[in-house]
C-alpha cells in the first residue's frame, strides 16, 4: 500500500512541476512556434509519468559477508504487519473512492450529453445532424468519433462557414484530439485530488482549440477574416462533455481571434521552438527517471552461519550447517529514510530441528532503536533448512547481519562486526 501512495505522491509532484514549467515557458513557445507548438508541449506531462514508471538499474550487490556462497538481495520490500499503520489504507480507500466518483461523474456527463443529442441523421458532407443542440458542432465519441452538428446548422451558417467549421472538426479528428481528451479524463480520474489539475486541464483544452484554429487557417489562409466572423457568430458555451471537441467549447474568443491575426513565423524560429520543446521533454523525463532512486532506501540482506558454522559444523561433527530458504527483506523504516539513516543489525536466530524459528535476538546494532524491530519481525518469517548431524536434523543458530544502506552509501558492516 505504501508503494501505491509513494507512486501517487511522486507522480503528483512531477505533474505539479511539469505544469508550472509549461506555464513559465508557454509565452516563449507561442512566440517561436505558435499555438501548435504550445499544444504539443503538453506531451511533457505524460512523458514525466512514463519516466517514473521506468525501472531504475539495480545497485551493485553489497558484499558484506564473503564467507557465504549466497547473497539475498530484495526484489521487493516486505515487512511485518506492525510496520504498516492504518493511515495508508485509509488514504488508499479515500483515493479509490474519489477516483471512482470522479470517473462516474465524467461518464454520466458524457452519457447525458450524448442522450441530449437525440436521434442522429447522416448528412451528405460526412457529418451527423442531431435533434437538439447541447453544445454543437462537436467531435463526439472516442472509438468512432463523429462530427455532429445542431438542428439549425444549415440556417445559422452559410456554406462557406459550414465548410470551415467541418474542416476544424476534421482537424480535431485527424490530429487525435479526442484521444487526448480521453487521456485527460483518465488523468483527472487518477489525480482528482491534485490542486493544479483543474487549471492545467482548462489550459490544455484552450491550447487544443487554438492549435486546431491554427491548423485550419493554415489550410485556408485566405479565409482568416471569415473564420473569425464565424467564431463571433457562434454563441460561446462551457464544455458539457469531457470526451468531445466542441467548436465553441471554451470562453476564449478574444484569444482565438488574436491568434488568427498573427503572421506566419519564420522557419528558423519554428525550428528553434521545436528544439526547445524536444529538449524540455527529454530533460524533464530524464530528471523524473533519475529522481526515483533519490527517495527510497535499499536494504541489503546478507547472512552467514553463527560463529562461522561451516568450520564449526566440522568440529561439531555436523554434516551440514543451517541454510536459509527464503529471506524476504525487512521494510526500511520511513523515519530512517527521511533522515537518511543507515546501519547494521546483527541478529542471532535460533532454528529447531524442523527448520522453524524459535527465537530471535539482537547481538548488536548501529543506530540503536531504529532498525531492530523491523529486522526481528522479518527474521521470524524467514524459512530455513535445519542443520544435519549423522544424517539427522538438529537444532542450531544463525548469525545474520542485516544491512540498511541508502543509495550510494558505503558499507557500514565493518562498524558492526
Amino acid at each position: 500500500m505504501n508503494e501505491l501512495l509513494d507512486g501517487l505522491w511522486q507522480a503528483s509532484l512531477g505533474l505539479a512541476l511539469g505544469a508550472l514549467l509549461l506555464a513559465a515557458v508557454r509565452p516563449l513557445l507561442v512566440t517561436l512556434g505558435g499555438a501548435e507548438l504550445a499544444y504539443r508541449s503538453w506531451w511533457l506531462l505524460p512523458l514525466l509519468l512514463l519516466a517514473l514508471l521506468l525501472p531504475v538499474p539495480a545497485l551493485p550487490v553489497l558484499q558484506h559477508v564473503p564467507t557465504l556462497p549466497f547473497k539475498v538481495v530484495p526484489g521487493s520490500v516486505e515487512g511485518p504487519a506492525a510496520q504498516f499503520p492504518l493511515w495508508p489504507w485509509l488514504l488508499a480507500v479515500a483515493w479509490a473512492l474519489g477516483a471512482g466518483l470522479q470517473l462516474l461523474r465524467a461518464l454520466r456527463a458524457q452519457r447525458r450529453f450524448e442522450q441530449t443529442l437525440g436521434p442522429l441523421q447522416a448528412r451528405a458532407d460526412g457529418s451527423w445532424q442531431a435533434s437538439a443542440d447541447p453544445g454543437l458542432p462537436a467531435l463526439v465519441g472516442l472509438w468512432q468519433p463523429r462530427i455532429v452538428v445542431g438542428p439549425h446548422f444549415d440556417h445559422q451558417f452559410d456554406a462557406h462557414e459550414q465548410a470551415l467549421i467541418l474542416l476544424h472538426e476534421r482537424s480535431h479528428r485527424r490530429n487525435g484530439d479526442h484521444w487526448a481528451n480521453g487521456g485527460l479524463l483518465l488523468a483527472r480520474t487518477v489525480f482528482w485530488f491534485h490542486p493544479l489539475l483543474p487549471w492545467a486541464a482548462r489550459r490544455f483544452l484552450r491550447d487544443q482549440e487554438l492549435a486546431c484554429d491554427a491548423r485550419t487557417v493554415a489550410a485556408q489562409p485566405s479565409q482568416r477574416r471569415l473564420y473569425a466572423s464565424t467564431l463571433l457568430k457562434a454563441q460561446l458555451v462551457h464544455p458539457v462533455a469531457p470526451m468531445a471537441c466542441h467548436w465553441r467549447s471554451q470562453p476564449v474568443l478574444k484569444e482565438r481571434i488574436a491568434m488568427l491575426k498573427q503572421s506566419k513565423r519564420k522557419a528558423l524560429s519554428k525550428v528553434s521552438g521545436q528544439l526547445l520543446l524536444v529538449g524540455l521533454c527529454m530533460g524533464g523525463a530524464a530528471l523524473a527517471w533519475a529522481s526515483q532512486g533519490a527517495v527510497t532506501g535499499t536494504p541489503s540482506v546478507s547472512a552467514e552461519p553463527f560463529q562461522h558454522a561451516a568450520a564449526d559444523a566440522a568440529k561439531a561433527g555436523l554434516d551440514r550447517p543451517i541454510q536459509t530458504q527464503k529471506m524476504s527483506p525487512p521494510s526500511y523504516p520511513a523515519d530512517a529514510i527521511e533522515k537518511r539513516q543507515t546501519g547494521v543489525v546483527n541478529l542471532i536466530v535460533a532454528v529447531d530441528a524442523k527448520g522453524i524459528v524459535t527465537d530471535v535476538t539482537v547481538e548488536s546494532a548501529t543506530n540503536p532503536g531504529v532498525f531492530e524491530a523491523a529486522s526481528m519481525a522479518a527474521a521470524r518469517k524467514w524459512t530455513y533448512t535445519p542443520a544435519m548431524k549423522n544424517g539427522k536434523a538438529v537444532a542450531g543458530k544463525l548469525r545474520i547481519p542485516v544491512t540498511y544502506a541508502m543509495d550510494n552509501t558505503e558499507s557500514v558492516s565493518d562498524q558492526a562486526r
